[in-house]
This record gives C-alpha cells, sequence and structure tokens, in this order.
C-alpha cells in the first residue's frame, strides 16, 4: 500500500469512499468492463483488524476478482448502479468472508452489506473447478462462520450456482433482496439462498426474483449430516416465474425446527414447497414446527424436465406441519396442492418413514373454472398422520366444471389417526373424502356443505375407518363404501 493511500485512509478515520482511495470505479454492474479494482479495494477491507472497523462506502462500480472481508466492516453502495462485476473465468465467489469456517468457531463478526449490486457474470465463470480430488461449485457468495450478519438492499445478479450459500451462522438478517437471473441456464444449478447448519436466528424479509433452481433452500445437515437450524422467519417471498420455490431439506441427525414461512406471492415453474428427506437416505428427516402461512402462488409454464408441478409436496418425520391461508386459483392442469408422502409409494420404504405429528390445514381458499382441473385431489395422504385437522376450506367451481375431484384422498400406505374436518364448503367436487387405501382411526365431520357433489360426501372405497362422527352435513349423502371399504362404527348427529 502506499503511503498517499495510507495518509487518505488514516485521515478518513473509519470511512472510505472508493473513488477517493483510488478506485477507477470504471466498471458497468451490468456489462463490466473496466478496470480490475480488487487490490485497492481488498486493502482497504483488511485494515479492518487493525483499525478494529471498516466502512467502505462504493459510489461506482468495480471490476474485481472477489473480495474477502472482516468482522467489523460495513460495505455500503449509494445504489444500484454502484457495486461489483466479477471478472470473467475468475471462477470463485464475488465475496466471501475471510476466515471460513465450516463448522466449529466462528471469527467473522458484525458484518454488513448495504445497497448494490453484486454481478457474478455466470456466462463467463465455470459451474464447478476439481480441487484435490473434490468438486467445488463456483458460488456468487460464500459465508461460512458468521456471526451478526445483515444484507439489506442489494441486487444478486447471474449467480453461476447458488447466489449465496451460508453455514455456520448465527443471527442473519437478510432483507430487501433482489436476486435477478436474466442468463437463466438449463440444469445449472443456479439456486438463490441456501443455508446449511448449524445456524441460530435467521431473518429473511422481502426477497423476489427469479433462480434457475431452489429459490430458498434450508438445509441443515445436507453438509455434514449432524448440524440444526433453528428460529427462522422468512416473511415476504415474491417469485418472479422462479424455476423452484422454497425447500426444506433433512437427512435426520440435525433438526430443522421454529420455522415460519409468510406472505409469499408470485410465480413458479416446477414446485412451489418441497419438504423431504435427503434424496436417497433412509432417516426420513428431522422436522420440528413448521408453519406456512398466507400463501397465493400461480404456476407459469410448467418444467416438466423436473418433476411435475405441485404447491407443496412433504415427505419425512415431523412433530408438527401448519398450512394457514392458502389461495389456489384457476390452475390450468390437476395438480396436488398438498402431497404428504414423498418419495411416492413405489419406494416404501421412504414412505414408512414420513409421519406428521399434527398437520393442520387451515383456510384454504380454492377458485376454479378451467375443467382441466375437475379431478384434482388437492390434499393426498401417502404416509402417516397421527392427527389431521381441516377446516376453514372453500372449494368455488363454475358451473362448466364437471363434477369430479376430491379435497382429500388417501392412497397407498396412509395412515390417519385422527381426521378433523369442520367448516368446509365445496361444490362440484366428486367429494369431500376419497378413502382409496389404507387407516383412518377416528374421523369427526362436521359443518360440511357440499353442493352438486357426486354420490357421497364421504367415499371409502377400499379404506377402513375404525369410528366416524358426523354432525350438520348437508347437500350430499354423508358415506358410501364400495370395493373393500369399511366403516366398523357410525355415529351421525
Amino acid at each position: 500500500m502506499t503511503q498517499e493511500l495510507n495518509t487518505q485512509l488514516c485521515a478518513s478515520r473509519h470511512i472510505f469512499i472508493a473513488s477517493q482511495i483510488g478506485a477507477k470505479l470504471d466498471s458497468d454492474v451490468s456489462t463490466g468492463g473496466g478496470t480490475d479494482d480488487t487490490e485497492i479495494l481488498q486493502a482497504v477491507l483488511d485494515l479492518a483488524p487493525q483499525l478494529g472497523s471498516v466502512h467502505l462506502l462504493m459510489d461506482g462500480a468495480a471490476l474485481v476478482r472477489g473480495l474477502s472481508i472482516h468482522s467489523n466492516t460495513t460495505i455500503e453502495c449509494l445504489n444500484a448502479s454502484c457495486g461489483f462485476f466479477l471478472v470473467p473465468q475468475t471462477n470463485g465467489a464475488v465475496i466471501k468472508n475471510a476466515h471460513p469456517v465450516m463448522h466449529g468457531q466462528i471469527f467473522d463478526r458484525h458484518i454488513a452489506l448495504l445497497g448494490g449490486t453484486y454481478n457474478q457474470d455466470c456466462l463467463h465463470q465455470q459451474h464447478h473447478l476439481l480441487e484435490d480430488g473434490q468438486e467445488r461449485w463456483v458460488l456468487g457468495m460464500e459465508f461460512y462462520g458468521v456471526e451478526d450478519f445483515t444484507m439489506r438492499g442489494i441486487t444478486i445478479r447471474n449467480q453461476r450456482t447458488f447466489a449465496l450459500l451460508m453455514a455456520n451462522w448465527r443471527r442473519v438478517i437478510i432483507d430487501d433482496v433482489t436476486i435477478d437471473l436474466p442468463d437463466r441456464m438449463h440444469a445449472e444449478n443456479q439456486d438463490g439462498l441456501h443455508f446449511w447448519g448449524p445456524g441460530q436466528f435467521l431473518t429473511i424479509r422481502n426477497i423476489q426474483g427469479t433462480a434457475g433452481d431452489d429459490f430458498i433452500a434450508l438445509a441443515p445437515d445436507e453438509n455434514d449430516s449432524v448440524s440444526s437450524i433453528t428460529d427462522v422467519l422468512i416473511d415476504g417471498v415474491y417469485f418472479d416465474d422462479a424455476d423452484q420455490g422454497i425447500r426444506l431439506l433433512s437427512r435426520g441427525a440435525g433438526r430443522l425446527d421454529r420455522v415460519v414461512i409468510r406472505n409469499v406471492t408470485g410465480t413458479y415453474r416446477s414446485f412451489g414447497f418441497w419438504v423431504n428427506p435427503w434424496f436417497g437416505d433412509n432417516t426420513g428427516g428431522n422436522y420440528g414446527k413448521i408453519v406456512f402461512d398466507t400463501i397465493d402462488l400461480r404456476a407459469s409454464a410448467p418444467n416438466y424436465d423436473y418433476t411435475t408441478p405441485f404447491l407443496f409436496r412433504i415427505g419425512g418425520r415431523h412433530e408438527s406441519l401448519t398450512f394457514r391461508n392458502i389461495m389456489h386459483h384457476n390452475p390450468a392442469d390437476n395438480r396436488s396442492l398438498i402431497e404428504v408422502g414423498w418419495p411416492n409409494a413405489d419406494q416404501n420404504a421412504h414412505v414408512l418413514d414420513t409421519f406428521i405429528g399434527t398437520l393442520t390445514v387451515e383456510g384454504l381458499q380454492i377458485s376454479e373454472s378451467d375443467s382441466r382441473s375437475a379431478d384434482a385431489s388437492y390434499i393426498k395422504v401417502l404416509g402417516h398422520v397421527g392427527r389431521m385437522i381441516l377446516r376453514d376450506v372453500s372449494v368455488t367451481r363454475s358451473a362448466e366444471m364437471p363434477i369430479a375431484g376430491c379435497l382429500l384422498e388417501t392412497m397407498k400406505h396412509a395412515e390417519i389417526q385422527t381426521l378433523m374436518m369442520h367448516d368446509i364448503s365445496v361444490n362440484r367436487m366428486g367429494s369431500l373424502l376419497r378413502h382409496e387405501t389404507g387407516a383412518i382411526g377416528v374421523a369427526q365431520v362436521s359443518n360440511v356443505l357440499c353442493v352438486e357433489c357426486g354420490d357421497a360426501v364421504l367415499s371409502v372405497r377400499d379404506g377402513e375407518i375404525g369410528q366416524l362422527n358426523a354432525n350438520n352435513v348437508a347437500g350430499a349423502p354423508l358415506l358410501v363404501c364400495t370395493g373393500n371399504g369399511s366403516v366398523n362404527a357410525h355415529n351421525e348427529g
């Protein structure tokens, strides 16, 4: 570092304006080019341990080969035209923390990224590198071992694989972030925000944009098979034709617990939410209390290369799952809204590992006019549920739609110990419950109105219900049994 730069830095105490410390800032956050400013900017960031803190103010766009950030450092950009563009074929992160630790002691604390654009230039970076015989993905941002981390008001643009991967963290706030992916590449793992454990206290608010894979992923023990993630609030997510939505992924030794995901809107191609144990692992996952609240997603052009589109698919072992205020409007196909028991029943070992202690669906609103969705089974159960509660459900169908489909369908190895269905109004459906196979211990049905429906409110085909209690059911006959279907005890009020 030159004596002139030293003087300028000391004179400004802890605040350094990029244009005043020698950075050329002749790049562009969208198109790149210009002079490589890595050396001068990194020199400033490396003063943080010596000075105690550094605040780097970016008043333009810099071409960089990647930067490392220490404790007690803030990088602030004046606006979205300021920030960083990665040099072509750097094949690394735009920014990472200075002392990365995947598991164990945390060394980097009190880091803030405020405003601006971080462009990885995905078309000119490799997907992965081989280092010591191991494959390393080229990630947009990497933070391993951070505490008291804030990211606010930034745009992450053209990530090569994950926009952000974070592991071993505590007290993280991500607010008002856009993931901008104009150069989406087919099947290239261009995820949005991806979190490994161990981690505690994560708040994500007001995030929008698109991704070429999972938009947000919480995968506590994906990396090490043992870490947990707890105490997560995700509030305000806006998908703009995201390839995939939000994935929760657990192997089983680590735990994902106390998670609230709410206010999610926009459009998606493959799925809205996927909660599953690790692929090919029989441990079944380890989930505590998970809440989804106020969801209104619409499907864009489906991506059948990956999966048949769905809103929620649930697998693994859960203490409690809650769905509140779920809205579904005019789908162009008969996709399920909530499927419990994934992987599917052809993989029996995994299905038997699906167990949900309490599953609550409260406030489900469905409005349809397209006959292609007529035969939909909105909620499918293939695994085991201890206590299932459906209440405050409304299905409104136009007069042109055929009478078909059902609200709840049990299939394959389904087992529900207690089923409660209350305050439900539907029209032009084949039945409320289509109990194909499996066993329901006790079913309680009350305050149900079925208008212009099929043969019965409850259709028991080859399944079994131990005890059925029903009252205030109107609009159609209560029950029909076919095949080997049976109801052992029946009490109708």
